[in-house]
């Protein structure tokens, strides 16, 4: 079963009914567990991840159905005070922001990953453009090994936004902006550069093809777009054997 809601509605959904099935089975099934919080907790974890898994949740949120609430039992065994939960949480929102929405989380790109997009440049002076720029890691170290060149990246999570925006100041050749890509005409750039995740591929590619120049180059990290056979695909000698999926348009 698939669900196209948020993912957190899809979460809220899942931790309920996974509350709902492990009350029903302690009553009824395993009613030692009522005496022991953390067992019962993980109980929980287990009914949620199922459901989660039968409601259409990627992969990675199922680890996640599985820890939260044992995480909550034990974490409320800790003499913290409240405050830091709070930090804790607006510190991860100022970060990742509405990932939840975007359905993309915060990948950062490595050097390696810079010096193989840098073979992909032309010879001759170009704009690029970063789709999700993080902290602007990879920019970085592109603006500075081709000074002839104007390099943009597009950033929506505030504090990577701010990282990439101050430590970008002393690159001539580099800009920073904060807010949404989709909403960023991709006409003036001849590489557009994205390390997003499957899930707006197919739409980014329609955008690309509405929008980018013939001749002009489009650069996925890791994901590919679905149907769709990229000129030539570029293997990045990191930890992660990266791939750099190289569509012409």
């Amino acid at each position: 079963m698939s669900f196209s809601r948020s993912p957190l509605r899809v979460a809220l959904i899942a931790q309920v009914g996974g509350g709902i099935a492990a009350a029903a089975l302690i009553r009824l099934v395993y009613p030692q567990l009522s005496g022991i919080p953390l067992a019962a907790a993980a109980l929980q974890g287990v009914c949620a991840a199922l459901i989660g898994n039968w409601l259409g949740s990627p992969k990675w949120w199922l680890p996640i159905h599985c820890g939260f609430l044992p995480a909550v039992v034990l974490a409320s065994r800790l003499e913290i005070a409240p405050s830091w939960y709070l930090a804790a949480f607006v510190l991860l929102l100022l970060v990742y922001w509405r990932t939840d929405q975007s359905r993309v989380p915060l990948y950062l790109s490595n050097a390696a990953t810079a010096l193989a997009l840098e073979q992909l440049l032309p010879p001759q002076p170009c704009q690029v453009v970063d789709l999700g720029c993080g902290h602007g890691g990879l920019l970085r170290r592109l603006a500075r090994a081709r000074c002839d060149c104007r390099f943009v990246g597009i950033e929506h999570a505030p504090l990577p936004w701010l990282w990439a925006r101050l430590a970008s100041l002393a690159q001539a050749n580099l800009k920073i902006r904060y807010g949404d890509f989709w909403q960023q005409d991709l006409a003036a750039f001849d590489i557009v550069y994205v390390f997003l995740s499957p899930v707006p591929m197919r739409r980014l590619m329609n955008k690309a093809r509405a929008e980018m120049r013939s001749g002009t180059l489009l650069v996925s990290n890791s994901f590919a777009v679905p149907g769709q056979t990229p000129e030539r695909v570029v293997a990045v000698a990191d930890r992660r054997s990266t791939q750099l999926h190289c569509y012409r348009l």
